[in-house]
Parts: structure tokens; sequence; C-alpha cells
């Protein structure tokens, strides 16, 4: 037997089947790692949703195992509120307590001579007091008020005897009229008065304790204890000022008379 110097045609035949079966070999190797096949029984692993928020990093630095996506949501805010609604923890001032209340002090009539100083009614079954005018209390208010301001005193020399005198002695009550009535509150305010009426043997004080604005009204007596009906004075305001602390403060001399 001799050979020929060529390969024989069946030997390049199988060279050839050999290198495509290598070459579809390794295809199917890259494949497989680029796509893994799912686990008979598994379905195949879904696509993650596209998050809504993204973290960006510098090229080259490795993701953090956070994100702003993984921040704990902030409490919710109640309905019909707002940040500015949340309860301060700055003190604020007290409320300033009331003073005492403004009550007349003093009462002047020049044309009569009369100063007086004046403090309150003694209690009902008390018999009134001596040396000073006095004011009622509720329904009747002070001076400046919307109401009227009821003084009264004894009809008594040092008093208001000149009062007493004009009404019921001279029988001329009407030359008060026009007369200035000064009365001095406790915060030293001067409040003056002019007199528009006298009203003789009154038995009630209904009618001043109607009056719905600034009045003043004057009482004393017509005679000795027991003696029916009472002298009233009415006179309207005329002017509001100042006054100093010791005009607006005198001395308070109580005496406790009888009848």
């Amino acid at each position: 037997m001799r050979t020929s110097g060529r390969p024989a045609p069946a030997i390049a035949a199988i060279a050839l089947i050999v290198t495509a079966i290598v070459a579809v070999a390794g295809a199917a190797l890259g494949l497989s790692a680029a796509a893994p096949s799912a686990t008979p029984g598994q379905s195949a692993p879904a696509i993650a949703d596209t998050p809504s928020q993204v973290t960006l990093r510098s090229p080259g630095l490795p993701a953090t195992a956070s994100s702003i996506a993984d921040a704990p949501p902030a409490a919710p805010t109640p309905p019909g509120s707002s940040p500015s609604d949340a309860p301060s923890t700055a003190l604020t001032p007290s409320a300033t307590p009331p003073g005492p209340p403004i009550v007349a002090t003093r009462i002047v009539v020049p044309d009569l001579g009369i100063d007086l100083a004046i403090t309150k009614s003694p209690p009902a079954g008390v018999y009134p007091y001596c040396n000073v005018a006095m004011y009622l209390p509720e329904p009747f208010g002070q001076p400046g008020q919307d109401r009227a301001t009821y003084l009264f005193a004894h009809a008594r020399v040092g008093m208001f005897y000149p009062i007493y005198e004009l009404t019921m002695v001279n029988r001329t009550p009407d030359k008060m009229i026009g007369m200035l009535v000064d009365v001095y509150t406790s915060d030293a305010t001067l409040h003056v008065y002019q007199v528009t009426e006298v009203l003789p043997h009154q038995l009630t004080l209904d009618r001043a304790a109607a009056a719905t604005h600034d009045e003043l009204w004057l009482q004393t007596s017509e005679g000795p204890h027991g003696t029916p009906g009472k002298t009233q004075v009415v006179a309207e305001p005329f002017s509001v000022s100042a006054a100093t602390e010791a005009a607006a403060h005198p001395p308070v001399h109580i005496v406790k008379c009888g009848y």
C-alpha cells in the first residue's frame, strides 16, 4: 500500500465537524451564563418595578445600604391642622388682675357750702352714718357709668342741710337749678354735674333705678325720723377732668349717729 502526499477527504471533513461542534458548545455555554433557566417547578424571576426615587452616587463609589426611599415617613398631619398648630412651649404673660372698683369718694356743692367725704351705705337695718355722704350699691352705679349714682346724707348742719333749707324751710327749691356739683372718684377723677330738677316729697327710687345713662341723684330728709317723703335732686353730666390724689381722697370721719 502506498500513501499520497495530501490528507484524505474524509479526514478533512471530520476536522470541520469537530471545529463546528466546539463553536456551538462555546456559544451555548455563554448563553447559559447570561440567562440561567428557571428551576423546574418555579417561574422565572419577574423584572423588579422601577423605584420612584433614585439615589444618586458618585461614579466608582458603591451604593450605600440606605437611600432616600429608605427614610422613615414623616408623621401624618391631622386633617384641618398645620405645623403651626402644634402646641407652643413659649410662656405667655398672665392677665393683669383687675384693680379695686372705682367709687365716689367726695362731693362738693360750692354754692351750698357742702363738702363731704363719701362712703358706702351701711348694711340694711343700720342707721345711716353722720358726717359723711353715702352711695347706694346695685342697681345704682358710680360716676361715668351708664346708670344713676345715688348719694344721700342727713338733713343736718354740716351735711345736706342746705338742700333741706331751700326746699322745706324757704320753699325755694328751684334756686338749686343750674348749680354745679363736684363728685370725685377713687381714680382721681373729677366728675362735674349740673342740677336740672329738684323733686320734693318723693316716696320711691324707681326713676333713679331706671336710669340708662350717667346721672347724679342726691337725697335728704324732709323732717324728723319717720317723716314720709324725701327730697331728690337730679343732675346731669357737665364735665370730666383729672383731679389730684389729695382732692379725691379726703379724710373720712364717720360718726355713728341715731335718731
